[in-house]
């Protein structure tokens, strides 16, 4: 059955159909068996940029143990998650998969510190911000074809990409998807990645930082959402140990969002009864949790804020990997004529610093670090 005619039958009609894509940059002949949102998928779960996420952390450095996620583990649970929403809605789940496998492909090392430090070194070029790298990736700097630069991914791709890079990073008080500065919302499907983003941290970081000792569950108590959770879990199950008892309240909180964002969702389309993607661009967002979760999830992530983010032990690692990160943006800045062709030309039409960006953010941790405790050039 043609990718076509499966869609018809089974997406709804607020879907994003993949028969009505608005193509390519460079246009290109259909695949026999694939649509041009799989082969956006493939394209990008194929690109060298995507498997450094192996090695890319999001908040806890490597230094303090390799339980915690890194970039691409936490990538994968966003797939995940979105494309069982998505298919709760009856949304494309090709098109999701695609924006979450493609959304933090463009993180430098680090994470958000080594960000913070990028944005301030290109202070005087525009910034650096990760949704927007992952564009330059996208569009530029990914390599995989002999005529053409970047990956020629869908417009639908990259609109869904350049739309999250046009707002501010989202912070603790802000859970909810928002519109452009023209008044369009995204996609359907880009708007369940942006959530399914926010639920999936929400429970990893609450993971991780119980797992590492940084916290523990009476300590996680303080927030509503993690203590209405275990009160759940323990009412199932009589007796469990600590580790069971995390583990099965992870789980529980998972669940507990995600069925929050389906049911929310869901009313919230029969309430708008969008009959095209067209209209969904044109209506305030729709996917969303309950006003009640919503509160809860806002205290939840406040609370890993203080208590997490800012932990001593956090603080520490983050300090010796910003100080690799600084070196290696300055030396390399020092010896811009030894970047590779690509970057050199880069370095020629736009900017020597934003070369360097695009060079040091591409690194892995592991590489920063080690290279700088050696002594080594990046």
């Amino acid at each position: 059955m043609h990718y076509a005619e499966r869609e018809s039958l089974v997406l709804a009609p607020y879907a994003m159909h993949a028969a009505d894509t608005r193509g390519r940059t460079t246009a290109e002949d259909e695949h026999p068996y694939r649509s041009p949102y799989q082969r956006d998928r493939d394209r990008i779960t194929h690109s060298s940029a995507f498997r450094r996420l192996s090695h890319k952390t999001q908040v806890f450095t490597g230094e303090l143990g390799d339980y915690h996620r890194s970039r691409l583990t936490h990538t994968l649970e966003v797939a995940s998650i979105a494309r069982t929403v998505a298919r709760a809605l009856r949304l494309n789940e090709d098109l999701v998969e695609a924006l979450a496998l493609a959304h933090d492909v463009g993180h430098p090392p680090f994470g958000h510190a080594g960000e913070a430090l990028l944005n301030e070194r290109l202070k005087s070029e525009g910034g650096f911000n990760h949704n927007r790298q992952a564009l330059r990736i996208f569009e530029r700097l990914e390599r995989r074809y002999a005529d053409r630069e970047g990956l020629n991914l869908s417009f639908e791709v990259l609109d869904g990409q350049r739309e999250r890079g046009a707002k501010p990073a989202r912070t603790a008080d802000d859970l909810q998807p928002r519109r452009s500065d023209e008044g369009v919302s995204p996609l359907l499907e880009a708007q369940v990645v942006d959530a399914a983003d926010s639920i999936a941290y929400d429970a990893h970081d609450a993971d991780d930082a119980l797992e590492l000792g940084l916290l523990t569950s009476d300590d996680l108590a303080e927030a509503l959402l993690w203590r209405e959770t275990v009160q759940t879990v323990v009412a199932q199950h009589a007796a469990l140990d600590d580790a069971d008892l995390r583990r099965a309240a992870i789980r529980e909180l998972l669940d507990r969002q995600i069925g929050d964002l389906i049911r929310q969702t869901g009313q919230a389309i029969a309430a708008a009864d969008p009959s095209s993607p067209a209209e969904v661009r044109a209506t305030p967002p729709l996917v969303t949790h309950s006003g009640e979760l919503a509160e809860k999830k806002l205290q939840l992530e406040a609370f890993l804020f203080r208590r997490v983010y800012r932990h001593e032990q956090v603080l520490s690692h983050r300090a010796e990997a910003t100080a690799a990160l600084l070196a290696a943006f300055d030396r390399c800045l020092e010896e811009v004529d030894r970047l590779p062709p690509p970057l050199a030309d880069i370095a020629v039409q736009e900017s020597p610093q934003r070369a360097v960006a695009d060079h040091v953010s591409s690194l892995t941790d592991r590489a920063v670090l080690e290279a700088w405790r050696a002594g080594r050039d990046w």
